[in-house]
This record gives C-alpha cells, sequence and structure tokens, in this order.
C-alpha cells in the first residue's frame, strides 16, 4: 500500500479534500453472521450486485483548525453513534498515514436508510475511497476493499463492480471482495419496493451476532457451498431460472435462520428477529402468483421489510405493473436499479 505526498509532522500542511461514491448492493447469496465481530469476518462467502439507484456520495475534508470530527448526514447533525463509527474508520486511514488531523465528512445518500437497503455498504465504501484519496493514499482494490469491510462488513462489496463475491477469509489480510463479472454483464433489474421505512427495532449488526442461537444454523452452512457454486455459475452463464430459484430459496434460508434465532432483550424473550412488515408478506405471496401467470420474477430480501424483485431486464416495466396493481392506495415506493459501477472518485483531492 503506496502514500502519494509528502505528509509532515503527523498534520496535513494544507488541507485537503476529496468526495467519493458508492453503490448499495443486493446479496443473493447472503453474509448472515460473524466470525469475528471486531473486524466484520464472516461466517460464509457471499455474492452481490451493486444497485444503480442506490448510491451515497462522501465528501472528506481534512483541516488543521478543526477540535474534532464533524460529521454531517443528509444535511444534518447523525447520533453519536453514527459519528463515533465514521471517526474510528477515519482513525484506520489516519493510522496509515501517520496524521491526527481532523476531517469534515458530509454524506448523502439518496434512499432511505435502515430499511433493507445496505446505507451502511454504501456509506462505508465512499467514507473509505474519499479519505484515502483526500489523504493522498494510492490504495488498490483489495486493499480499499479490506479497509472498507473493517467499518461495515458489506461495504467491501461495494468497492468492486457489478457482480461481487466477498471472500469470507478468516483474517484480516485474506477476507475481501472481488469482481466476479462487470455491469455490464447481464442486463437484469432490481425492482425494490419499499413497504414501510420505519427504523429497524434489531440492527443488522445486532442480528449477525445472535444467528448462531438458531438450531437451524448447521443445515444452512451445509447448504451454502452448493448454492455459492449454483450462484455463480449462473451468473456467469445468465441463466436466469436457476439463479432466480436459489436467490428465493436462500432469502427464506436466512430469514429462517433470523425468525428462529431466540434471546433475550432487557429480560423478556424473543423467539427471533423478524424484520418483515404485513406487506412484506402479501408481496412473497403475490410473486409466486405472478410467475403461474408467466412472469419472470423471483424475490430476495436483506435486513429489512424491502422486497427486491429481481427480472429479466426487458420484463421491468411489467413487473413494476404487477406490484403497482397490488400496491393498491398504500404508500410504497418502488426503487429501479440495475447492476452497476465500483466505487469512485467524484471530486479529486483539492489543496
Amino acid at each position: 500500500m503506496g502514500i502519494t505526498g509528502k505528509l509532515q509532522g503527523g498534520t496535513i500542511s494544507k488541507m485537503s479534500k476529496s468526495t467519493a461514491m458508492a453503490h448499495s448492493n443486493l446479496a443473493f447469496v447472503k453474509y448472515w453472521g460473524k466470525k469475528n465481530t471486531e473486524i466484520n469476518i464472516p461466517l460464509n462467502n457471499s455474492i452481490s450486485m451493486n444497485l444503480s439507484a442506490a448510491r451515497t456520495t462522501t465528501t472528506v475534508e481534512f483541516d488543521d483548525n478543526l477540535a474534532a470530527d464533524k460529521v454531517t448526514l443528509d444535511g444534518h447533525t447523525p447520533t453519536d453513534k453514527f459519528s463515533g463509527k465514521v471517526s474510528k474508520h477515519l482513525d484506520r486511514l489516519r493510522q496509515i498515514s501517520s496524521i491526527d488531523t481532523y476531517a469534515r465528512v458530509q454524506t448523502e445518500n439518496n434512499f432511505p436508510a435502515a430499511t433493507g437497503f445496505a446505507s451502511s455498504a454504501s456509506g462505508f465504501a465512499a467514507l473509505t475511497l474519499a479519505t484515502s484519496s483526500a489523504l493522498g493514499l494510492d490504495l488498490d482494490e483489495k486493499t480499499l476493499s479490506i479497509l472498507a469491510r473493517q467499518g461495515s462488513g458489506s461495504a467491501c462489496r461495494s468497492i468492486p463492480g457489478g457482480f461481487v463475491e466477498w471472500y469470507a477469509g478468516t483474517s484480516n489480510e485474506d477476507s475481501y471482495a472481488a469482481q466476479m463479472a462487470s455491469a455490464d454483464h447481464w442486463d437484469i433489474a432490481d425492482v425494490a419496493v419499499v413497504v414501510a421505512s420505519q427504523e429497524k427495532d434489531v440492527s443488522s449488526s445486532q442480528g449477525h451476532l445472535l444467528a448462531e442461537n438458531s438450531p437451524f444454523w448447521p443445515s444452512r452452512a451445509e447448504l451454502l457451498p452448493g448454492r455459492l457454486d449454483r450462484v455463480r455459475r449462473a451468473i456467469m452463464e445468465r441463466d436466469f431460472r436457476t439463479f432466480g430459484r436459489e436467490i428465493e430459496a436462500e432469502a427464506m434460508s436466512m430469514h429462517t435462520i433470523m425468525m428462529t434465532s431466540a434471546h433475550e432483550v432487557a429480560g423478556s424473550w424473543r423467539s427471533g428477529v423478524y424484520y418483515w412488515a404485513a406487506d412484506t408478506l402479501e408481496l412473497l405471496i403475490a410473486v409466486q402468483r405472478w410467475r403461474a401467470d408467466g412472469i419472470p420474477v423471483y424475490f430476495t430480501l436483506d435486513a429489512g421489510p424491502t422486497v427486491h424483485l429481481m427480472c429479466p431486464g426487458e420484463h421491468r416495466a411489467q413487473v413494476m405493473a404487477a406490484v403497482e396493481a397490488t400496491q393498491g392506495q398504500r404508500e410504497w415506493s418502488i426503487l429501479v436499479s440495475r447492476p452497476a459501477t465500483g466505487a469512485s472518485i467524484v471530486t479529486g483531492p483539492e489543496e
């Protein structure tokens, strides 16, 4: 990992500023559960696609005049918890650069957070790239992915472009994501239906810690190697039928683990973690009906109520019409994505 430019006396001699953009990603084979919670080493490999319509743009500006990091999220002051995670991640890159200068961080999402989109993935991918650029670091994609993973596990998948696999690994050095196929490899669409936008009462980070509480976790672990192979092959061969069946079964496998991860909260026993809303289940049942009517569509879900409907690109309008007919008067929002590129610099370092 190289450093371009000279850093003097533990500070940056002039202000340095950079803006980066990264897309959220949707996992087809899911990451759920961790071997190492401190640096986000997952229990299994995962495969994902970057989402063209869901992105985070982050500007990082180092300034010797700041007495502490200053963070804004979508134009507002975020929670202390969020700001603390950002500062901790900045510290990782400051340590590489041997500096102690504080930074001004402005981050903007164009999609709702905590509703089943990986906002922390795009957020920490963009933060990692913007910070490394502002510091004058010359880091390769693998190193950026490793660093992004430490901020938020799935962020490592938002560094490369297109279709991506995250190799679980066993250490900080061998747990990273790499591109399987470029964004233009396959014309498929994700019609994401946001049926509820309230904050999750169990965060993904908390949910990961409960995964092995499920009595069904060993069965899932046995299924994953074969599923990974089939999804890899389906993507590379553009085999939508196999792809769809595998990702739908995979989503149900992960949510079975969630719903059977018994735990206690403040002395009250809970049988599991339930991320669905009532409208989520209605859509899952509707998808089965739409397929019977000849529409090529399959669903997947992350840790939230949002339903992601995958279809060949040429059937996007047909799927959207089916969603709108089911929606009626309810206030759902729809976000349509194609495979997207990886994290990129919007404006480079300024001094």
